[in-house]
C-alpha cells in the first residue's frame, strides 16, 4: 500500500492536537449514539481535511454495516441526524467458504487490524475497486486517497471502521494523499472515538437492563392484577404529556418552567416506578370489586342462606297447615327476595351508601336468623358482612385501605434503599408524592404544595386522571372526559390538587391528547369549558 508521508507545518501539527483533544472532550459528552457517530466522522473529516468519508459498525461478528456517509463536494449526507436512510448494502467479511474478504479495504483492516493508507484508488494494486470506479462514473466525481483505519475499544477488539476519503490541500484545495500525520492523527481520533462509543453503548445497554426490570416488576403486578398493570403504563405516559405541556407554557406562575432530556428521563423513571410497592399489596385487596370479596365474592355464600330462609318457611308453613295462607307466605317470600336484591346492590359499592341503607343491613342481619354447620343459631349477617356491606363509598374497608395506602411507603422504601446516580436522584420524591395533596391533608408524608418538586405534581394529576377515566377497574366504569375533569377542577378549587398544573392540563389540552390514545370513544365526549369548575381562560388565548 502505497503511503506518501508530507512535511507537515509544526504549527499546523500542534494546532491539529489541540483540536483532536477538544473532539475528544466532546465526544465524551455526547450521550446521543447517532449523534455520537456523526461527530465521530466529522471530527476525522475535519482534522484530516478530507473531502468525504464513511463510518461502519460491526453489525456482528461477519459484517459491516454503513453507520454515517458523507462527501462534501456532491453534497452527500446519509445516516446519522439526517433521517437519509443509507441504500448501500453491509459489507461482508467473509465468503461463502468462511475465506476472508480481504478485498474490500474496509474488511481488510478489520482482518489485519491495520489502518491503509491509498495514495489513488485507481493505481493501487490488491484491492476491488470495482464499486467505487462505477460510483465515480455516476457522479463525475474522482475517488482518489483512501485512509481506513480500524476502531478498537478497550478489550481491544474491533468494533468499527473509520474511512476517510480525498484529503484536501489547505492551501489550494487539491486532492492529496492522506500524510503519516493525517494517519497519526485519524488513528489516535478513532481509539478516542472507540472508547467514547464504547462507553456510550454500554450506558444505553445497563439504561435498557434497569428499564427492562422495571417493566419486570410492573409485569409481575401486572400478573398479579390486571387493573393496576395499565394503570403502571398510563400514568408514566400522562405524566409525561404534562410535564411537556408545562414546558410550552409560557404564562403564568410555572412560565418558565423547563426540562433538559436528563430531567425527562429522570421523571419518566419515576413514572414507571411509582407504584412498585404495590408488587407485596394482596391480590385480594387491590382486586376488591365488590364489598364482599375476599379471595371470592362472600355474597354468594348470602345468597345460599336466603334460600335456606326461604325453604325453611315454605317448610314451616307447610307443617302449619292453615297457620300461613298462601298470600302471607307468598309476600314473605317476595319480602325476602327483596332483602336479597338490595344485598347484591349495596355489595356493589358503585355509589355513595345513604343512611337508610346502612340502616337496612343492619336490620337484615337480625332481622332473619339461620341455623349455622355447628347447629347454632346465629344473626343472618355476620359482624364481619355488616362492616363491608355498609362501606359508605368504594369498596374497601378502612383497614383494607390503609394495606392499599401502604403501597406508598413501601414505594418510597424501595426506591430512597437504591443507589442512585447522580442524574436520578430526585426519582423517589417524584415517585412518592403523586399521593400528597396541595394543603398537606394527603398521604404518606402530609407534604404541602411548597414542600414538593413540580415534577410530583404532575404525577399527582396524572394519577388522579387516570384513575378517573380507567376502563379497567374492578368496581367501576371509566367516567367520560367531562366528569374527570369536572372531578378534577373540584379538586384544583379543594387545594388537592396543583392550581398552576391544572390549568396547564387544560389550556394546552393534555386532556385530549390523553383520551386520544387511551379513553374509548364512549368515554370522550364534547367539553365545555365553562362549566369545569376551576377552569380560566388562557391569558391572551
Amino acid at each position: 500500500m502505497n503511503q506518501r508521508a508530507q512535511l507537515p507545518n509544526p504549527n499546523d501539527l500542534t494546532d491539529r492536537f489541540e483540536q483532536l483533544l477538544g473532539i475528544g472532550v466532546a465526544l465524551s459528552r455526547e450521550r446521543d449514539i447517532n449523534k455520537l457517530l456523526e461527530a465521530i466522522l466529522l471530527a476525522a473529516k475535519d482534522v484530516t481535511n478530507a473531502d468525504g468519508g464513511t463510518l461502519y459498525r460491526m453489525a456482528d461478528s461477519r459484517t459491516l454495516k454503513f453507520e454515517i456517509v458523507r462527501n462534501d463536494t456532491l453534497g452527500i449526507a446519509m445516516g446519522g441526524t439526517t433521517g437519509v436512510d443509507i441504500p448501500f448494502y453491509p459489507i461482508q467479511l467473509f465468503g461463502d467458504n468462511d475465506e476472508k474478504n480481504l478485498s474490500m479495504v474496509a474488511s481488510w483492516a478489520v482482518h489485519n487490524d491495520k489502518s491503509v493508507n491509498i495514495a489513488d484508488a485507481y493505481t493501487e494494486k490488491g484491492f476491488d475497486f470495482t464499486g467505487t470506479k462505477n460510483f465515480d462514473k455516476k457522479t463525475g466525481y474522482r475517488s482518489q486517497s483512501f485512509l481506513t483505519v480500524p476502531m478498537k475499544n478497550h478489550e481491544n477488539e474491533i468494533i468499527g471502521v473509520l474511512q476517510l476519503l480525498n484529503a484536501k490541500d489547505s492551501v489550494n484545495g487539491e486532492v492529496r494523499p492522506f500524510s503519516d500525520a493525517d494517519q497519526r492523527l485519524a488513528e489516535s481520533l478513532a481509539s478516542q472515538a472507540a472508547i467514547a462509543l464504547t462507553n456510550r453503548l454500554l450506558i444505553t445497554h445497563l439504561e435498557h437492563l434497569f428499564e427492562s426490570f422495571i417493566s419486570l416488576i410492573n409485569a409481575a403486578i401486572d400478573d398479579k392484577s390486571p387493573y393496576t398493570g395499565g394503570h403502571c403504563e398510563r400514568v408514566p405516559e400522562l405524566t409525561m404529556m404534562l410535564a411537556e405541556a408545562v414546558t410550552k407554557n409560557t404564562v403564568g406562575p410555572l412560565g418558565n418552567f423547563t426540562m433538559t432530556d436528563r430531567d425527562r428521563y429522570e421523571l419518566r423513571i419515576a413514572g414507571l416506578l411509582h407504584d412498585c410497592g404495590k408488587i407485596t399489596t394482596p391480590v385480594h385487596v387491590v382486586d376488591k370489586a365488590t364489598k364482599l370479596e375476599t379471595i371470592f365474592d362472600r355474597v354468594a355464600l348470602i345468597d345460599t342462606r336466603f334460600e335456606i330462609i326461604k325453604r325453611d318457611m315454605q317448610i314451616a308453613a307447610l307443617r302449619s297447615g292453615a297457620g300461613m295462607s298462601e298470600a302471607d307466605l307468598a309476600a314473605k317470600l317476595k319480602g325476602i327476595d327483596e332483602d336479597r336484591a338490595f344485598v347484591r346492590h349495596v355489595n356493589v359499592g358503585g355509589e355513595f351508601m345513604r343512611d337508610e341503607d346502612v340502616e337496612r343491613v343492619k336490620q337484615i342481619s337480625t332481622r332473619y336468623r339461620w341455623i349455622d354447620p355447628s347447629g347454632a343459631e346465629c344473626d343472618f349477617l355476620s359482624e364481619d358482612e355488616v362492616k363491608n356491606l355498609t362501606i359508605r363509598a368504594g369498596t374497601l374497608t378502612a383497614e383494607e385501605r390503609k394495606v392499599i395506602n401502604h403501597h406508598i411507603d413501601l414505594t418510597i422504601e424501595m426506591l430512597e434503599a437504591l443507589p442512585w446516580p447522580k442524574h436520578l436522584t430526585n426519582v423517589p420524591e417524584y415517585a412518592g408524592g403523586h399521593h400528597e395533596r396541595m394543603d398537606g391533608k394527603g398521604y404518606p408524608r402530609g407534604l404541602t404544595r411548597d414542600q414538593m418538586s413540580i415534577q410530583a405534581r404532575c404525577m399527582g394529576i396524572a394519577d388522579i386522571f387516570e384513575a378517573l377515566t380507567a376502563k379497567d377497574r374492578p368496581y367501576k366504569k371509566g367516567k367520560t372526559l367531562t366528569e374527570s375533569l369536572t372531578i378534577l377542577g373540584k379538586m384544583k378549587l379543594g387545594q388537592h390538587v396543583d392550581p398552576d398544573l391544572f390549568d396547564a392540563f387544560m389550556w394546552e389540552k393534555v386532556y385530549e391528547t390523553y383520551a386520544q390514545q387511551f379513553m374509548s370513544p364512549e368515554q370522550i365526549d364534547e367539553v365545555d369549558l365553562s362549566k369545569i369548575p376551576g377552569y380560566v381562560p388562557k391569558p391572551g388565548a
